[in-house]
């Protein structure tokens, strides 16, 4: 096994993430919207990799030398095998899902085939994916189930998504659907591997590796701690942690592989203890060149095909309504940094939340809210705090709303503090 070598961010190890508060900061922007609605959404966690069969015995290596390994790796072509499962401590979205679905739209085939709504799927239960990658502009990501599967497909401009069970099938053809699904570029104008899923869905062990790491400042420290044995290749376990009390993140672990830094498992554990609520990582993998075929889609006799704009042109009146509701809200306040960081958001003039009671809510959705949610009073006034196993809103009374992965009792901190 490999000696434990540390490296705490407010040292060298701050150098490879130079820049990651204020990213942080920007990336709250988009994020805080979807954490209202329900983090749930935004979150994908993976169940554990094959078993370790034993820790191999390899050279050692720096908390900054692995951290460099990892933004070196240029690995262009892969397959493989990645499961995935969330436990992030909520009630079914089931009923809640169905709330809010509009009449019909179930059945409409871009409900069932575009991958914006598709991969949300895997913000909760137990999935299968397989994954494959030849190069920045042929990626395949499918999602395995018992009796069905669905697909996502990039190559060149032509991007592709089919659910077997609906038939149904997704169609893009432009610059821009495959650059967003396709391939992105550094600084230097190098391709970076990205799969071909929505911006903002990670789907691999390395982009949620590369996630954790941007939040890798002055506030966290990063360790290097044994080796590890994942899907047949020997792998060096990194540590991130929090060094801040009050963050709902207890530990991310990343595995890399030795030979090309790929990470190869994720896992993160909440502060509170027990069950990891996102854990990734391949069960097989393979970084020969994928066989053409995985990238090549002929729609089946029979299925439905919808263009991305006529699937653009079915949601506009749900985007306008859902663009009405956040238009509620005023601005963003940050407060706090580095893992503590909370954003503040308010409705104008203090208007009160929307409920139930006031026919603003459908039922199932307050249900869902009052499962979660715990009232609490402070200098800031009264409201309630809606928890999850990682991320925590607390809206108050008077219409404003503080969320963060912070726990309870930093949140009405931050709240007090705001006045």
């Amino acid at each position: 096994m490999a000696p434990n070598d540390s490296a705490d961010t407010n040292g060298s190890a701050a150098q490879g993430t130079k820049g990651a508060g204020a990213g942080r900061r920007k990336a709250a922007r988009y994020i805080v919207p979807v954490a209202v609605a329900g983090v749930a959404a935004a979150t994908i966690g993976l169940v554990p990799a094959l078993a370790s069969s034993g820790d191999p015995d390899l050279p050692k290596i720096t908390a900054q030398e692995l951290i460099e390994k990892i933004a070196a790796s240029d690995t262009q072509q892969l397959s493989g095998t990645v499961k995935i499962s969330t436990d992030l401590g909520i009630p079914s979205m089931g009923g809640l899902t169905g709330s809010l679905v509009p009449d019909g739209a179930a059945g409409q085939g871009s409900a069932s085939a575009d991958p914006q709504q598709k991969l949300t799927e895997l913000a909760s239960g137990t999935h299968t994916l397989r994954v494959a990658a030849d190069g920045p502009d042929k990626q395949r990501l499918s999602i395995l189930d018992d009796a069905s599967e669905y697909s996502l497909i990039h190559n060149g401009d032509q991007v592709w998504a089919y659910d077997s069970k609906s038939n149904a099938v997704y169609h893009a053809k432009n610059a821009k659907n495959a650059k967003n699904a396709g391939s992105a570029h550094d600084r230097t104008g190098r391709s970076k591997e990205r799969q071909a899923a929505p911006d903002g869905v990670p789907t691999t062990p390395k982009a949620l590796a590369e996630q954790a790491l941007k939040a890798a400042d002055g506030t966290t420290s990063v360790t290097v701690d044994g080796t590890a044995q994942v899907a047949g290749r020997d792998a060096y376990r990194l540590v991130i942690k929090p060094e801040q009390s009050g963050s709902t993140i207890g530990s991310i672990t990343v595995a890399v592989d030795a030979e090309n830094g790929v990470p190869l498992k994720f896992t993160l554990r909440p502060s509170s203890g027990g069950k990891a609520a996102v854990d990734a990582g391949f069960t097989t993998v393979d970084f020969g060149k994928p066989d053409a075929s995985s990238f090549s889609f002929t729609p089946p006799k029979g299925a439905e095909v919808t263009e991305a704009d006529e699937a653009e042109g079915h949601g506009k009146a749900e985007a306008d309504r859902a663009k009405g509701d956040l238009s509620a809200f005023e601005g963003m306040n940050v407060i706090g940094k580095g893992w503590n960081t909370v954003a503040e958001i308010k409705t104008p003039g203090g208007t009160a939340l929307p409920s139930a009671e006031s026919g603003e809510v459908p039922a199932g959705a307050q249900q869902f809210l009052d499962a979660l949610g715990d009232k609490v009073t402070g200098k800031f006034g009264s409201g309630t705090v809606f928890k999850t196993r990682l991320v925590n809103a607390l809206m108050t009374d008077d219409g404003r709303v503080y969320v963060g992965a912070v726990t309870k009792d930093a949140l009405v901190n931050a709240a007090n503090q705001a006045g």
